[in-house]
C-alpha cells in the first residue's frame, strides 16, 4: 500500500485544516519544499499536495510553487485543488505533478471528468469524493463541504466506467484532521462495490493501526498529514508498517 503524506498549500505555506474549516488553519512549515525533500528522505515514493488557495478561490493558484516542489526532490506528486479545466490539468502536469486531483467537478460535470480521462488515461486523474453521511447515505460534499450534491457516493460512482476510472481518494469529511481513525466502513463498501478500483483512504488517520487497517482491507493507498506533524508517527513508520 502507498503512503501519501500530505503537504496543503495556503499563501505559500505548509498548513492543516480541521474538517476542511478555512477559519481553524494550523501552520507548519514555512518551506513546503523542505517539507517534501524530509518526506522523500524518510522514503516517501508519493506526496499528495493540496493548493487550498486553489480550492477556496474555485481556480488552481499555485502553479508555480507546486512546479518548483516537483523539480526540488525526485518523488512523485498527486495535486489538486481548485482544478477547474483542461489548462489546470495540462499546466500542472507540464509543472511535474504525476497524478491531477479532480473534486468536485467529478459529481457535478462527470462527462467532462469522463472526457479528461479518456484525453490524459486513467493514470494521470484521480478522482477525489469527499463525503458526508445523510440518512445513513454517504453523500459527495461540495464547495467546501458545505453543500450537499443531492446524490449518493455509489450513483456517482457508477458514472465512471472501471476502462476510464482507475484512481479514487475518498475522505469521511468529519473525521477530516481531526485525528479520530479512518472510516473503514465506507472504505471497505466502496471497494466491495468497485474491487478493481485503487482507493486511497483519507480522513481521520491518527494510528498506524489506521494504515494497517486500511491495507487489510484492500485500500491502495492512504493519506496522512496531521498525524505526522504532530508526531503520532513517522513516514518511515508508516512504510514500514504497511510494507
Amino acid at each position: 500500500m502507498i503512503i501519501y503524506p500530505a503537504i496543503d498549500l495556503k499563501d505559500g505555506f505548509a498548513v492543516r485544516l480541521m474538517h476542511g474549516d478555512f477559519d481553524k488553519v494550523t501552520r507548519y512549515d514555512d518551506n513546503p519544499a523542505s517539507r517534501l525533500a524530509a518526506f522523500a528522505a524518510e522514503g516517501a515514493e508519493w506526496v499528495h499536495i493540496v493548493d487550498l488557495d486553489g480550492a477556496k478561490a474555485g481556480g488552481a493558484r499555485q502553479y508555480e510553487l507546486v512546479g518548483e516542489m516537483a523539480k526540488s526532490v525526485d518523488v512523485k506528486i498527486q495535486c489538486g485543488g481548485g482544478v477547474r479545466s483542461e489548462e489546470d490539468i495540462k499546466r500542472l502536469l507540464d509543472a511535474g505533478v504525476n497524478r491531477v486531483v479532480i473534486g468536485s467537478l467529478a459529481v457535478t460535470d462527470s462527462d467532462q471528468v469522463l472526457a479528461w480521462l479518456d484525453q490524459f488515461g486513467p493514470e494521470a486523474i484521480t478522482l477525489a469524493l469527499d463525503v458526508k453521511y445523510e440518512d445513513d447515505m454517504p453523500v459527495p460534499a461540495l464547495k467546501g463541504w458545505t453543500q450537499s450534491a443531492g446524490v449518493d457516493l455509489w450513483t456517482v460512482l457508477e458514472r465512471y466506467p472501471s476502462d476510464l476510472l482507475r484512481h479514487v481518494l475518498m475522505t469521511d469529511v468529519s473525521r477530516d484532521g481531526a485525528l479520530t481513525g479512518a472510516n473503514l466502513d465506507l472504505l471497505g463498501e466502496a471497494l466491495k462495490r468497485r474491487p478493481e478500483l485503487k482507493i486511497q483512504a483519507s480522513g481521520g488517520v491518527a494510528t498506524l493501526d489506521d494504515l494497517t487497517g486500511a491495507k487489510a482491507i484492500g485500500c491502495d493507498g492512504a493519506i496522512t498529514g496531521r498525524a505526522i506533524y504532530e508526531g503520532k508517527f513517522t513516514v518511515a513508520e508508516a512504510i514500514k508498517a504497511v510494507a
